[in-house]
């Protein structure tokens, strides 16, 4: 998972065999340029799993929170899920006829009375908050989950996005409800939610799915809705769309419930590029640097906390010129990888990293005081947008008073 380059092929299919000097030259340096055409291939895939099973597809706006572009998502899924309130009323607002859903590892008194004007279906984290919080939900004819933990792994190596590692504090296991619910409070659910999977396949799903049989099976019978969270790579090559529906159909039929499913990537999955600049070359022994002008640690942090190696146009495992591509910050570990080309590179030149529409634009930073890339709508007829234009307004009004 953290060190695979997807295929190039399939990650600049939308460029048509154009290069990025002839599609992008005139672009400022960095920015963010979002593909129209491959979002509505996701949204039709995902569209097709929806209409296949009768399942419900949200989209998560932790990874993708460009909401310029919720119009056409819309038209394909079942609506937004958000981790707190400022996402919730963003998908309340940029989606307005459909779903919002919210999951959070604990609500603050002080925004949870907000929170109920945007959210229609509310997950708590544990039996605690479920007390604390849910009567005042359900006052309000919402829509009441609880996250659990079927304490089942199919992560490899990989804790800091596996919430079924040993001590997780995401969910609620078999043990903690039998020693915590009580009879009002499971009578108050309406639904249960687990999400485990990080840019897996359907077989973890079922995998997963039995353990959640195992573990809550007598329980669901009760439910209205199963939520099986994100980390659904649905829409990447070579994904088993057809287990995946299986997995939907059992658990639909053995527990009559409705099936939801929030992933994030697969609604933007390579829908997304940086176009960076080349800054500078320099020569350490056998490594030879190229100094971009985006940053993996401004940038990209997915690079860094995953870690991740994102796909470079023009690369290839055969390429015959080898460079360490790297950031301009004071960091030395903002490198993003090494690669090889089939051309050299010199200084200005373009180097287009793809996939890069999600968890991007809504994990990006200024350290250093880097500026923020612009972000840049690539429509369906093959024309640029500008959407954004960051400067140093937006830089310093994060740092004090503006004054």
């Amino acid at each position: 998972m953290s060190e695979m380059i997807t295929d190039n092929r399939v990650v600049f299919e939308t460029l048509q065999n154009k290069t990025p000097d002839e599609l992008f030259s005139q672009l400022k340096s960095p920015c963010y340029i979002i593909d129209e055409a491959a979002l509505r291939r996701n949204g039709e895939i995902l569209a097709s799993v929806i209409r296949n099973t009768g399942c419900k597809i949200l989209l998560a706006q932790k990874a993708f929170s460009n909401y310029d572009f919720y119009p056409l998502l819309s038209q394909y899924l079942s609506g937004t899920e958000a981790s707190g309130l400022y996402e919730a009323r963003l998908g309340a607002e940029m989606m307005p006829e459909k779903e919002v859903h919210v999951f959070c590892g604990a609500y603050r008194d002080d925004e949870f009375d907000e929170l109920l004007k945007y959210a229609d279906h509310i997950v708590f984290n544990s039996v605690h908050q479920l007390e604390r919080f849910a009567f005042k939900a359900k006052a309000e004819r919402k829509s009441i989950g609880l996250r659990i933990n079927p304490e089942c792994s199919t992560q490899e190596g990989h804790d800091i996005y596996d919430p079924c590692a040993p001590g997780g504090r995401l969910g609620v296991t078999r043990t903690q409800w039998d020693k915590e619910m009580t009879g009002e409070l499971a009578n108050m659910l309406d639904g249960l939610h687990f999400h485990t999977l990080c840019e897996q396949n359907s077989d973890d799903l079922e995998t997963t799915l039995n353990a959640v049989e195992e573990k809550f099976g007598d329980i669901l019978p009760d439910m209205k809705w199963l939520n099986m969270g994100g980390g659904h790579h649905i829409t990447r090559g070579g994904y088993d769309i057809a287990r995946l529906e299986r997995c939907i159909i059992y658990a639909k039929n053995k527990w009559d419930v409705d099936i939801y499913l929030e992933p994030g990537e697969a609604c933007a999955l390579n829908a997304g590029y940086l176009l960076t600049r080349v800054l500078d070359i320099t020569q350490n022994g056998s490594v030879t640097n190229v100094i971009l002008d985006a940053s993996a640690a401004c940038h990209m942090p997915d690079v860094i906390e995953m870690p991740y190696k994102p796909p470079v146009y023009g690369t290839s495992e055969a390429g015959a010129f080898k460079y360490r591509l790297g950031g301009p910050t004071c960091l030395s570990g903002d490198i993003i990888g090494d690669y090889c080309f089939e051309n050299a590179l010199n200084t200005g030149d373009i180097v287009l990293f793809g996939d890069m529409a999600i968890y991007t634009t809504c994990k990006n930073n200024t350290f250093n005081g880097m500026p923020l890339p612009q972000i840049v709508r690539w429509d369906e007829k093959g024309c640029f947008h500008l959407l954004t234009d960051f400067g140093y307004d937006d830089f310093k009004m994060r740092l004090g008073s503006g004054k």
